[in-house]
C-alpha cells in the first residue's frame, strides 16, 4: 500500500476553469483519474475557488490499462493535467 506522502503530485494543471486550479497548480487534496480519456474525475467548474493550501496529489486511478497504474494507484513520479479529449485529462497517461 502506498502512503499518502508518496502519492504522485499534480505537477501542473492547465484546466484553468477548474475550481481547484490556482495559478496552474492543483489544490484538490487528492484527485481521481477515471473516464474514457483518463479524465480528472475531480474537475469541477463552479463560481468560486476551493481546495487546500497544498499541491494536489493523485489519490486514485481507475485506468487499469495505464502503465503507471499498480492496484489502482498511480506510480508516476508526477502528473500533468490539461486539455486532451476533455478539458481536464491526465496527460501523463500511457497505455501499457
Amino acid at each position: 500500500m502506498t502512503s499518502t506522502q508518496s502519492l504522485p503530485a499534480v505537477q501542473k494543471c492547465s484546466a484553468s476553469s477548474c475550481a481547484y486550479n490556482q495559478d496552474s497548480a492543483c489544490h484538490a487534496a487528492a484527485i481521481t483519474i477515471a473516464g474514457d480519456n483518463a479524465a480528472c474525475g475531480t474537475f469541477v467548474e463552479i463560481s468560486f475557488r476551493g481546495g487546500v493550501d497544498a499541491n494536489g496529489v493523485v489519490g486514485a486511478c481507475h485506468r487499469s490499462e495505464c502503465k503507471f497504474n499498480d492496484k489502482l494507484e498511480c506510480t508516476a513520479s508526477s502528473v500533468n493535467i490539461g486539455a486532451g479529449k476533455d478539458v481536464a485529462d491526465c496527460l501523463t497517461y500511457e497505455a501499457r
